[in-house]
């Protein structure tokens, strides 16, 4: 194992849970969109991850969950259909913050390595002296 490979494995997983975050962000700000340039409610995106042998984790893609959002009645609603009812978003803010807490957890936990690794790292630069 080369010398580097904690602060690669370490620095893949923080990209990786920045992804997470920015994700769940989005998610969060159009948790009440009814209408997106493609048509329909937003749907809720999903980071999905692949680890890489020796290099740590890489985000393999983002996906969208095809789970339907609740339906409303609201006549008024300028995106309501015939019946008088809106399609909303599929996005549960609650589920969208326990993610955030767990992306932010990894983050806190992949910072801690790399600074254990670069310890380490420093102490071992010590021994020669």
């Amino acid at each position: 194992m080369r010398l580097f490979t904690a602060f690669e494995i370490s620095g893949s997983a923080l990209s990786a849970q920045r992804v997470r975050m920015d994700t769940i962000a989005t998610n969060l700000a159009n948790a009440e969109s009814t209408r997106t340039p493609e048509g329909g409610p937003y749907q809720r995106k999903m980071v999905t991850l692949r680890e890489v042998l020796n290099e740590g984790v890489a985000v393999a893609g983002v996906v969208t969950d095809p789970t339907p959002g609740p339906r409303v009645y609201e006549p008024a609603h300028p995106d309501a259909d015939a019946q008088g009812y809106v399609q909303l978003p599929n996005v549960q803010v609650a589920i969208e913050m326990v993610d955030m807490i767990s992306a932010t957890r990894a983050y806190e936990a992949n910072v801690s390595a790399l600074t254990a690794a670069k310890r380490m790292a420093l102490k071992a630069l010590e021994i020669g002296q």
